[in-house]
Parts: C-alpha cells; sequence; structure tokens
C-alpha cells in the first residue's frame, strides 16, 4: 500500500557542548526588550516555511470539469476522486491560513502564473491575474514557457506595469505590473549574451537569507510561438542553476531554493502519493536535473507538467533533496519546512519536511480577490455572455483523439477552406486545447448553450489559423514525430478533421507506432510526392510542439484567429432545437 504521510523528521544537526553554551550565553545576555529578529538570532536553528504554487494559468474564478478535481489516497489505499477544489480566491485564503503563527514565510512560484488563461483574465492580457497573485502576497516567482506567449516586451509589461501597447488602459487606474520579481536565469538576449530577465533574487528576514534562482525548460522555443521566443536563447537547466549557485555561494548566500518549469510524473496521480523511490518514484525530465543540481541546492520547486509531488531525489553527492510540484490551476499548494542553521546559513537537509495541501471551496474565499473578479468580471460580460452555439452534451477534450480535438480540427478545415477550397484536412496541438465544452451553464445561459467565454476558455492563445503546402513525405513525418524523437517519452497525438485517417500502433514503439500504409488523405493512400494544403495554428506552423516536420510547409497564408474558427463553425452548425453532438472520434484507430 502506498504511504500517504510524512512523519515530521526530528534529526538535526548535533550542536555540540561548546556551541550550546555559546547560545545560552548569547541568550542570557539579551536585553528584556530585545527584538524578534534578535532573538531568533541567538538560537541555531530557526524554520522557515516555504509556500509554493506552480501552473495557475490565469484561473481566477474556480475551475471546471476535469481542471476542478484532484485524487487522494485513503488510509486503507483506495483512492477518492475530490470535486470542486481550486481558484485564486480559495487558494489566497489556503495561503493565509497556513501562514498564521509562522515569523518566517516566503511565497514562491515556478511559472506558468499566465498564460493559457480563461477569458477573465486572457481577455485582458492577464493584468487581473498579476494583481490577484500581489494580492495574495507572493513574493517570488521563476517563469515557464507560458509567460513568453506574448514576448519578452509583454512579459516586462508583467513585471513593469504599463498599458497594453495597442488596446492601451483597461480601467481607469494604470496597471502597476508585478510586486514580485519573475526570474529567468536561463533566458538571454540573443545580440548581447545577457539574462533577459533577473537571474535570482534573495529573501532576507531577520537572520535568514535564502536565494531564488529561477528557469524555465530548455525547450521552451518548441512549445511557444516563435514570435514568442523571438531574440531570446534558453541554456540548459542544470547548468544555469549550477552556474548561479557559486555566485550566491560567493556572496555568503548558502541557503538556495531552484524554482524550476519542468516536470515529472509520479507512479501514482493522487496528490498525496509521497514518491520516494521506494514508493514508486517519480520519472520524467525532472529526475535527472535534480540528480544534476549542485548540492549547493536545497529544494526544488518544479512545474509544467501539471502534477503533484513530494519526493526526496538524491543529489550529486548522494544525499536526499526535497522536489515538489503542486498540480495546476490553484488546486492545491505546497507547505514545506526549511530548518536555517544561523551558524553555518544553510538548510538542515536531514530536518526539510514538506506536503501538499489541497484548495477547498469549503472554506471562506479571500475577500479582496473576490471584489478584484467582480471587477473585471463585470468588464468582461458584455463580451463573455454573448450566445455563440449549442451542443448535446459535454464535448471532451480527453483521449488520444478526443470529440474536442475534432471538432476544432474541423472547424479549421472549415475556416481554411472558405480561403482555399483545395485544402485537404486541418491539424491541432492537443496542448492548446485547455478546457472542455460543458453542457451544463456556468451562467444564466442556459443547458447546453456556448457562451463566448466558453468558447475563450478552450482556445485561449490568439493563434492564427494557417494554410500551408506540405509534401505527403512531410506528412508522414510529422505524424511520426508525434511518437518519436522529443515526443517519444511523452507522445502528442495531433488532433485530426475531416480528410485524414490512420492507425496508431500503441504496442509498437518509436516513429513504427504510426502504421505508413494506413495513412489516408482524403480516403486514398498519402502519396509521398504529392502536394497537400493543409490548416493549422501558427504555433504549429512554426514547428511548436517538437514537430520540425510542420515548419517545412511552403506558399503560407495567414488566416484568422482560431477563437474565431470555432466561435463561427459553432454557430453555423447549431441551434437551440439543433445542437451539435459530441464527435465520434474515430478518426485514428488506435491499436492497444
Amino acid at each position: 500500500m502506498p504511504r500517504i504521510t510524512r512523519q515530521r523528521r526530528t534529526h538535526r544537526i548535533l550542536i555540540t557542548g561548546a556551541a550550546l553554551a555559546t547560545v545560552g550565553a548569547l541568550t542570557a545576555a539579551l536585553p528584556a526588550g530585545a527584538s524578534d529578529a534578535t532573538r531568533a538570532a541567538s538560537a541555531r536553528t530557526v524554520d522557515v516555511q516555504l509556500l509554493s504554487f506552480n501552473d495557475l494559468h490565469g484561473n481566477l474564478e474556480p475551475p471546471t470539469g476535469s481542471n476542478a478535481r484532484l485524487t487522494e489516497i485513503q488510509p486503507d489505499g483506495s483512492t477518492k476522486t475530490l470535486e470542486g477544489v481550486g481558484g485564486a480566491e480559495y487558494l489566497a485564503a489556503s495561503l493565509r491560513t497556513a501562514r498564521e503563527g509562522h515569523r518566517y514565510s516566503v511565497t514562491a512560484a515556478a511559472g506558468d502564473l499566465i498564460g493559457g488563461s480563461p477569458l477573465l483574465s486572457g481577455l485582458f492580457h492577464d493584468e487581473p491575474t498579476i494583481e490577484a497573485l500581489n494580492e495574495l502576497d507572493l513574493d517570488v516567482s521563476g517563469v515557464g514557457n507560458h509567460e513568453f506567449d506574448e514576448g519578452l516586451a509583454e512579459l516586462k509589461r508583467m513585471r513593469d506595469g504599463g498599458c497594453h501597447p495597442t488596446e492601451g488602459c483597461y480601467t481607469d487606474t494604470p496597471f502597476k505590473g508585478a510586486d514580485f520579481p519573475y526570474l529567468g536565469a536561463n533566458v538571454t538576449l540573443e545580440k548581447t549574451g545577457r539574462t533577459a530577465l533577473a537571474p535570482y533574487w534573495v529573501w532576507k528576514k531577520g537572520p535568514v537569507k535564502i536565494g531564488f534562482i529561477g528557469v524555465t525548460l530548455e525547450n521552451t522555443p518548441g512549445i511557444v510561438t516563435a514570435e514568442g521566443v523571438k531574440g531570446l536563447e534558453f541554456h540548459d537547466e542544470v547548468e544555469t542553476i549550477n552556474k548561479y549557485a557559486d555566485e550566491l555561494n560567493r556572496q555568503g548566500v548558502k541557503s538556495i531554493v531552484a524554482l524550476v518549469h519542468e516536470g515529472g510524473v509520479p507512479a501514482n496521480g493522487a496528490y498525496n502519493y509521497l514518491c520516494d523511490a521506494e514508493a514508486g518514484g517519480v520519472s520524467g525530465p525532472i529526475v535527472d536535473i535534480a540528480k544534476n543540481v549542485s548540492p549547493k541546492v536545497d529544494a526544488l520547486v518544479t512545474g509544467h507538467t501539471h502534477n503533484a509531488y513530494v519526493c526526496d531525489i538524491a543529489d550529486p553527492a548522494g544525499n536526499p533533496r526535497m522536489v515538489t510540484s503542486a498540480a495546476a490551476f490553484g488546486r492545491l499548494y505546497t507547505d514545506t519546512t526549511l530548518t536555517y542553521d544561523v551558524a553555518t546559513k544553510d538548510i538542515v537537509r536531514t530536518a526539510v519536511d514538506s506536503a501538499n495541501h489541497v484548495v477547498s471551496r469549503k472554506q471562506d474565499p479571500a475577500e479582496d480577490i473576490s471584489t478584484l473578479i467582480k471587477r473585471w468580471r463585470a468588464l468582461s460580460e458584455p463580451v463573455s455572455n454573448r450566445p455563440v452555439g449549442h451542443v448535446s452534451a459535454k464535448i471532451s477534450k480527453d483521449g488520444i483523439e478526443s470529440p474536442l480535438g475534432d471538432l476544432i480540427a474541423d472547424a479549421q478545415l472549415e475556416h481554411a477552406r472558405s480561403v482555399d477550397p483545395s485544402t485537404a484536412f486541418a491539424l491541432m496541438n492537443p496542448g492548446g486545447i485547455r478546457a472542455e465544452l460543458n453542457y451544463v451553464p456556468r451562467g444564466t445561459e442556459g443547458e447546453g448553450v456556448v457562451t463566448y467565454g466558453e468558447a475563450f476558455d478552450v482556445q485561449p492563445f490568439g493563434n492564427t489559423v494557417n494554410l500551408v503546402d506540405l509534401k505527403g513525405a512531410d506528412i508522414v513525418a510529422a505524424l511520426q514525430q508525434q511518437v518519436s524523437d522529443k515526443n517519444a517519452a511523452a507522445p502528442k497525438i495531433l488532433q485530426v478533421s475531416e480528410g485524414l485517417t490512420y492507425t496508431l500502433d500503441m504496442t509498437k514503439s518509436g516513429a513504427d507506432r504510426v502504421v505508413a500504409d494506413s495513412i489516408r488523405i482524403q480516403g486514398l493512400p498519402v502519396d509521398l510526392t504529392a502536394t497537400y494544403r493543409v490548416a493549422m495554428n501558427n504555433f504549429l506552423t512554426g514547428g511548436g510542439d517538437n514537430f520540425p516536420a510542420l515548419a517545412k510547409g511552403t506558399d503560407p497564408f495567414v488566416g484568422s484567429d482560431d477563437l474565431t474558427a470555432l466561435a463561427d463553425y459553432l454557430t453555423a452548425h447549431s441551434s437551440a432545437t439543433s445542437p451539435i453532438a459530441p464527435p465520434a472520434a474515430d478518426r485514428i484507430t488506435i491499436v492497444k
């Protein structure tokens, strides 16, 4: 049975008799009116509370559907699904409750706090989310790949404030930017080689100094639009962290936490599964990173994979080191106790304790965040509440090929054919589908009504529907790249429109999983030498999600944005009396 509780570790560095005498003398010598900081400095160790979260993605309002669920391991080893968790106003309330009674408490995040956001935040270029993060007293965050969705200049505006360069100010009060530093140690400017953002930040309180180094995944250019990372270079996570850990040590900062926007996959998906090696462990890129980051780093707060884990992974010296992740969308936060040795200025590793905690909606929400949400909701409602279509049931984004993936691809194909009737088929990246189309109303619109806000939540990135010419050989290569090369460990199965079918044999490995002679385009076997007109978003035409074959397209045409294509399709193909049913998701034949 998996372990579900972690006992507080009580191992501490042994204090010698001479040291005890010194501490006793210092304490006795303190005046009655000595400050808290002075008294804390007299003790050998103090406990620092590190609260952390990741991948909020602008979810100010409570998330819905699968994004609002968690799995919990019960005392008997069974699992239970927790419904209705997360949301910024409940995250803020949870963090504030957690801080009570803690003199030393710092709150950090591991990126993707903005980007891929629901309409309430995304419509206003995530200004509402930055305001909410300020209110919940975030101290520092590393950047994730989604912080670069709109480019470096926009990320700096998020940090520094100011009105949007084209849309101006949304309210009478100019946007002031983040109260916390955004760290990007492994992001440099191509022209100068200098870091594009601050590489680290030091938190100081009383006798305590803790350095935070922030990095995003080196493969950020592979999963962000080319325009978003234009002029930037992204470097190896381990080499970068080790470089700045050395620099912090030279400055006398011996306690270091790395905020790493890269993650792993635990053997058990329950939020309270403790993924140490004896319990099944964790896999994925974060494992190699954790095993190779310098022992000078005392803990790693991670993200990106939207998984929950609290793990001990040995550092290069063979000593256990805490590695954590708090799922996504504000459903969890991590509470880690870092025991700080005042004499050595370092963390006592054997005394580190950590656990993930559920952000429950059974508690009272934070009133200031609720007020902030209401204010921005009032501004968004005229756009958000407009009906754009009807569905007969929930259209899910789950599965290797999902009903919603097919619907979006069909919408993009229809838009493309309005421009060029010869378009053969359309492709959609699964990571660009951010929410389901629900049948249950979230407001007063009625069952089955799809509002513009709900469509926005599905496709919030503002990508364009592009048309390109691709050789048949490149189409085959792209399908194979779904399950090979950089996508071998975690396949990215493109969602397909009408006009493309093939078989995916998951019993095989690598590129062989795509059965080449099963590929049909408009009912005919693919011709490797023929040229086909293909629709996809600009993220994919730039080779995003590690699809270099798709970047070989020629004769490009830039169409409308993908949200407009989806909304127009829903409007054209549905009504209150004739709603759209979930597609069958039968274009890819899957052999397991």
